[in-house]
């Protein structure tokens, strides 16, 4: 049987496109208001959009997914598997700017996952910290010493629209909508 990884190279290209940035979320139409559970509930609900931005072999697997450690109960924002990579992918949404300790928690996050989920055959889990606009030199001293695959990137919503409009006008999935109702009533 053919592998579908060579597991060294193939892994770390995978990686670099995993940790792209930024990830074009333009299509949620959020305002400029919006907190971290909305931007979850938007992805959640375009999920197939943005598993297509991500690129191929994700399946997702669940949002605010439960991980109890001592028990104590974790939520990680939203949980994927690349089938590719063999490999559990941990996203974490923060509707602000990056701050270091963001990447401690998803850190923490990530061995939890790989001490409760990953398999044997499974490659070391990858954690993805979407926020807005990260400045980067902060962001290598906080990745500096981290030995587990972590990627900071930013995300965009909808740049071309002016702030006082984002979140009031309709989403492209709206009028596409309203269109096709439309025609079907001439």
């Amino acid at each position: 049987m053919k592998t579908i990884i060579n597991t060294d190279k193939q892994y770390k290209e995978w990686l670099i496109e995993i940790k792209k940035s930024p990830y074009n979320i333009d299509f949620l139409s959020l305002g400029a208001g919006m907190q971290e559970r909305d931007l979850e509930t938007a992805l959640v609900d375009y999920i197939q959009k943005f598993l297509l931005d991500l690129g191929q072999g994700f399946a997702y697997m669940g949002r605010q997914f439960p991980l109890k450690v001592s028990g104590d109960e974790f939520y990680l924002d939203l949980l994927f598997y690349h089938t590719r990579l063999r490999s559990y992918v941990v996203v974490e949404l923060k509707a602000s700017e990056f701050k270091p300790e963001f990447t401690g928690k998803l850190n923490f996050y990530l061995n939890v996952v790989n001490a409760q989920l990953k398999h044997a055959q499974d490659q070391p889990s990858i954690g993805i910290l979407l926020c807005k606009a990260p400045n980067k030199v902060i962001v290598e001293y906080a990745l500096e010493n981290i030995s587990s695959p972590l990627g900071v990137a930013e995300y965009q919503i909808l740049k071309a629209i002016p702030d006082t409009l984002r979140g009031s006008l309709p989403s492209v999935e709206n009028l596409e909508q309203e269109l096709s109702t439309d025609q079907k009533q001439i």
